[in-house]
């Protein structure tokens, strides 16, 4: 289960790389377990600007909507697979 969860639809680095660097900053506060309302307090945005954020990193890592899987654990896990390959 967990590996397919971990297989992209595109390569993980090719998405990733489509990120800006807000997204960037937003997915590793995701990734620190934080919510919405604790990203915009630490990046010093809005909790409108930080839904923003994560439903375009949600487009560019290609996370449709289902009844089935959870988008932002998809998002991490990504984040966290990419991060420790650049560390391979």
């Amino acid at each position: 289960m967990v590996a397919r969860l971990l297989s992209p639809r595109r390569s993980q680095p090719e998405a990733l790389t489509q990120l800006t660097a807000r997204e960037r900053e937003v997915l590793a506060l995701m990734a620190e377990g934080r919510t919405n309302a604790g990203i915009a307090a630490t990046l010093v945005v809005t909790p409108g600007a930080v839904e923003k954020h994560v439903t375009n990193i949600f487009n560019k890592l290609d996370l449709p909507a289902t009844d089935s899987d959870h988008r932002r654990v998809l998002a991490v896990l990504r984040y966290l697979r990419a991060s420790s390959d650049s560390l391979s």
